[in-house]
């Protein structure tokens, strides 16, 4: 079960190609939207996104915004309900397995927290607000 939404994956694929395909200049939205295989329609909205947020501004560095800055700003884009799958090389070949990466140390974290450790630390909390 992926952990993020198609649009984060998307908005960070997008994000990396104008970083390696900018130098210095716009990045065409139309040129991106063809490179990742997908109807320019699909994509403006998370660009809108990303740029609502500042992360495509010229303010902040590639090395300065992070998965979780762009995540946070695709997920606040219109849903892309019957968008077609994405299928770029960059998305399938660097983004997908690095965010793959990620989603599997978050479900091994997730898998560390028990209801008996949580219930624990709820009882703990009640016992230190009685005593306060």
């Amino acid at each position: 079960m992926p952990l993020l939404p198609r649009k984060g994956a998307l908005a960070i694929a997008a994000v990396i190609d104008i970083a390696i395909n900018a130098r210095g200049r716009p990045v065409a939205a139309k040129s991106l939207a063809t490179r990742h295989r997908l109807p320019p329609r699909h994509l403006e909205p998370v660009l809108q996104a990303l740029v609502r947020h500042g992360i495509l501004k010229g303010t902040r560095g590639p090395r300065g915004i992070t998965a979780d800055d762009i995540l946070r700003a695709a997920g606040t884009a219109e849903d892309m309900d019957g968008a077609p799958a994405v299928g770029s090389t960059l998305l399938n070949k660097v983004v997908m397995p690095a965010l793959g990466q990620a989603e599997h140390a978050f479900s091994d974290a997730l898998a560390r927290i028990n209801v008996e450790d949580l219930a624990h630390s709820a009882a703990a909390l009640r016992k230190s607000a009685a005593e306060g």
